[in-house]
């Protein structure tokens, strides 16, 4: 019965593919998120040159067994496995919310935010202004002001990077933010933020929360950034809620139709071992 791996391969994927589904739908009202999609692979063996099975019986001068009398050329062997996810990066729609520290990016840009475990990416905009004026995202990240060039900053290390943190005065009157990503107080230009871009987002590792890292300096650009930054406003995720749960209904019924195929196999060897032991 080495051919229940087949269906049981083809089952563990989909398996996989309802699991991807649910969480795009579980986000599909998260700010910033960025849907995921699994690719499969079909591993199969080749028949004959004709691609047909000879049909001859070819009988061994030895013991029987089953494979001697019915050759597969190895089909039992066929399985279905996930080659990989991806991260669809398609814009997000745009929501107003009025609030000046609200911020949604228009193009390919990610803001750059200081993590406990280091810097990392994340398309979510929504931040605050802490008790010391850090300008912080709903988890208390930093948010961090563009990278000067290397030659003249030096390597980037940890003192470095808390150099770069946001900071307003805690008794500001008025915040506006351009396009360009350039914060005004009342005093004046504060700041600017840092919005990065990538060579191949696709090359990010999603960590949880909305947030990216990037193992490779290589993959972000080095020249101004095309992104806007629009204040008072956030990007919706973008995930299709109607098409997602159509999928998850295809996903479920493939999922239910390959476990039939697996108990009709269940079925057809526990009758051959009954039958067997009649005689």
């Amino acid at each position: 019965m080495k051919n229940i791996w087949v269906p049981l391969s083809g089952q563990m994927a989909q398996l996989r593919k309802v699991e991807t589904i649910a969480n795009n739908i579980a986000n599909a009202n998260t700010a910033g998120f960025k849907r995921d999609e699994l690719v499969f692979k079909e591993h199969l063996t080749a028949l004959t040159e004709k691609g047909q099975n000879s049909g001859d019986i070819h009988l061994p001068n030895k013991e029987f067994a089953p494979e001697d009398f019915y050759h597969t050329q190895g089909q039992e062997n066929a399985m279905v496995k996930v080659e990989g996810s991806f991260t669809d990066f398609t814009q997000g729609t745009l929501k107003p919310t009025n609030n000046p520290l609200d911020l949604a990016l228009f193009g390919k840009g990610f803001f750059e935010v200081l993590t406990p475990y280091g810097v990392r990416f994340t398309r979510t905009g929504h931040f605050s202004i802490s008790k010391d004026g850090e300008i912080v995202n709903e988890r208390g990240f930093k948010l961090l002001s563009a990278q000067v060039e290397k030659s003249q900053g030096g390597d980037d290390t940890t003192s470095n990077i808390e150099s770069r943190v946001l900071k307003v005065p805690t008794n500001l009157k008025k915040l506006s933010i351009s396009k360009e990503g350039e914060l005004f107080t009342d005093k004046g230009l504060a700041g600017q933020i840092s919005v990065v871009e990538f060579k191949d987002p696709h090359a990010l590792r999603k960590q949880g929360n909305s947030l990216y890292a990037n193992n490779s300096e290589t993959n972000t650009f080095t020249q101004a950034q095309k992104t806007a930054v629009h204040q008072g406003f956030e990007e919706g995720s973008n995930v299709n809620a109607v098409k997602e749960m159509a999928e998850l209904i295809k996903a479920n019924r493939h999922f239910e139709n390959i476990q039939k195929a697996i108990s009709t196999y269940d079925n057809i060897s526990g009758r051959a071992v009954n039958d067997i032991s009649k005689f």
